[in-house]
């Protein structure tokens, strides 16, 4: 677990995101093909990397959360989340999607080139979220 950031002023600073998730091995096994890098033996109830910059993703199972908040439930209905991903070149983005879908994941939106100049996909992540992966067009 990373320790509190020592810091001088009142302001709170966002520096993690915490996913609550059904299945920790099949969560771990999708985000590792997505390019985020875990200890090998990171497992249920928490898990959890920091990103480029810093910035910390935390995955908790739901069995875990459901023992300190006991209102807990699961949401319902849509997507809830979405994290993006950024890759070095359009045809990362099509490697990506084709990757993961090729290993069971549900696709969402198949590459395609946004009108707002990026090579854009969407998959789905084992617990529903979907997962954008982008790339600025030449």
């Amino acid at each position: 677990m990373t320790p509190p950031i020592s810091r001088s002023s009142p302001t709170p600073s966002l520096n993690a995101i915490s996913i609550i998730v059904d299945d920790m091995t099949e969560t771990l096994t999708f985000y590792r093909a997505c390019g985020l890098e875990f200890p090998e033996d990171a497992g249920a109830p928490h898990a959890e990397t920091t990103a480029a910059g810093g910035f910390r993703i935390l995955f908790d199972t739901a069995a875990s959360v459901a023992t300190f908040d006991p209102d807990w439930r699961p949401a319902t209905g849509g997507q809830r989340i979405s994290l993006a991903f950024e890759c070095a070149a359009p045809a990362e983005v099509d490697a990506r999607y084709q990757a993961l879908t090729a290993a069971g994941h549900v696709g969402h939106l198949t590459p395609f080139d946004a009108v707002w100049g990026q090579r854009y996909a969407t998959v789905s992540d084992p617990n529903g979220n979907t997962v954008d992966f982008y790339a600025a067009l030449p």
